[in-house]
């Protein structure tokens, strides 16, 4: 493990006024401690990016499974890590307190894995399919995928109304389709097969057998909507709660907010679009054309 020797990382203190301004009680012990790790494996990397990626190259023909472990922890910079950490804030708050944190936290180790395994299969797909031996070699690091298959779940549990993307209005149920369409609009070096890859799975959970498989592996101490002290959830409580540190504003809403500031007080600082995810430092982009990024959402 290897400790970053950088200067004051601008991402990462908004991602940690974000939480303060929230409140570390008001945070479900399962996501705060998703956030904690990811920020941890940032500053302390358990290794250089080039060895925690995942490609069907690395995994698969080079027999190195540990990055399925190790890629969604990682960050490319401290953008990359606040957009994927706000994000995962806004959704578990909602999902960890509908669910339970027990659940969730198995939820979240298997989309973590599953993830993993759908993009790699995505990618040796569409090399093989389109003859493009290149597509083995690209090589995704990051938690949107992750942030993607939760998203369904979100809007499973929530799924009338309409967000915002773009400046059209679109329905809950479609949401993550003009999403993963608008990221790689505006931003075309994201990973398209990472964030395909999450929804594929929010949708195993959501419309296929995971969720059953999962229940039968936990067994019947598994799925409870309960809170770890043991209480039933109520839901119109956690919600009124919610909404008084959210201000009523839906997921979108405070994520845009939340971008307006990052952008703002991000001032000139830096040049070029938004860092929805994952970007080399301009020698080692020359260096490593193939390296995508799972970005969040």
């Amino acid at each position: 493990m290897q400790r970053r020797t950088r200067g004051i990382d601008t991402g990462l203190l908004l991602l940690l006024s974000q939480v303060f301004h929230i409140g570390i009680n008001n945070i479900p012990p399962v996501t705060l401690a998703t956030l904690a790790v990811n920020v941890w494996f940032f500053l302390n990397p358990w290794k250089p990016l080039y060895h925690s990626c995942i490609s069907v190259e690395k995994c698969y023909q080079q027999n190195d499974w540990q990055r399925l472990l190790l890629s969604p922890v990682h960050h490319g910079d401290d953008w990359h890590l606040y957009f994927n950490m706000v994000s995962m804030l806004w959704k578990g708050v909602k999902l960890e307190k509908r669910l339970g944190s027990r659940w969730f936290a198995y939820i979240i180790a298997t989309f973590s894995l599953l993830t993993g395994v759908v993009y790699l299969l995505l990618q040796f797909a569409s090399a093989e399919l389109m003859n493009q031996p290149d597509f083995k070699r690209n090589c995704a690091v990051g938690f949107s995928g992750v942030l993607f298959a939760l998203k369904v779940l979100s809007n499973h549990y929530c799924p009338g109304g309409f967000v915002n993307i773009l400046g059209f209005p679109v329905p809950n149920r479609f949401a993550c389709w003009a999403e993963l369409a608008a990221i790689h609009f505006c931003t075309p070096g994201t990973s398209f097969a990472g964030h395909l890859a999450g929804i594929l799975v929010g949708l195993m959970y959501t419309q296929g057998p995971l969720k059953k498989i999962m229940d039968a592996c936990a067994g019947p101490s598994g799925y409870q909507n309960r809170y770890t002290d043991g209480r039933p959830v109520n839901y119109e409580a956690t919600y009124r709660n919610y909404d008084i540190y959210t201000a009523g504003l839906s997921e979108e809403e405070q994520l845009e907010r939340a971008l307006r500031a990052s952008i703002w007080d991000r001032g000139n600082t830096r040049n070029g679009p938004i860092p929805y995810g994952f970007r080399l430092p301009p020698e080692e982009e020359m260096r490593r054309q193939r390296l995508h990024r799972f970005d969040g959402q």
